[in-house]
């Protein structure tokens, strides 16, 4: 009994890391960093950060759309070619911090035909209130 609940055990593994390297067939995006933190800035500064990627898959990245979570974050310079397998990319993300206050986080999607869908890269900073001359 114990020699056949081995056997089993075997077989289910094996049909697992089957499937996991099944699944990874196709376009990965694998980012430098996932997150960037401006730290402190005054309001109305607009900073700018540039996340970087590489496409691990076996098949070209296609980049369909960069989705924003408000208008005061601007997607710019993302590729706009297919990406093969090995190639480099990247995004670069423009914060305007007029009209805000305090911590703020912020998400940018990557709409693609990624193998594990869209992928997301955030930033955070702590916005600092503008000092009036007197």
């Amino acid at each position: 009994m114990r020699y056949f609940f081995s056997v089993a055990l075997v077989f289910c593994f094996a049909s697992v890391k089957a499937q996991i390297t099944t699944n990874t067939k196709g376009a990965v995006i694998s980012w430098e960093k996932t997150s960037f933190d401006f730290g402190d800035i005054v309001q109305g500064e607009k900073v700018m950060h540039t996340f970087k990627f590489v496409n691990t898959g076996t098949e070209p990245l296609i980049i369909t759309n960069i989705e924003v979570t408000c208008g005061c974050t601007i997607p710019k310079g993302w590729p706009r070619d297919p990406i093969l397998p090995g190639g480099k990319g990247e995004i670069e993300v423009q914060f305007n911090s007029s009209g805000k206050f305090g911590r703020q986080n912020k998400v940018v999607t990557m709409v693609s035909n990624a193998t594990l869908g869209n992928s997301q890269i955030t930033f955070s900073a702590n916005i600092l209130e503008k000092k009036m001359p007197n």
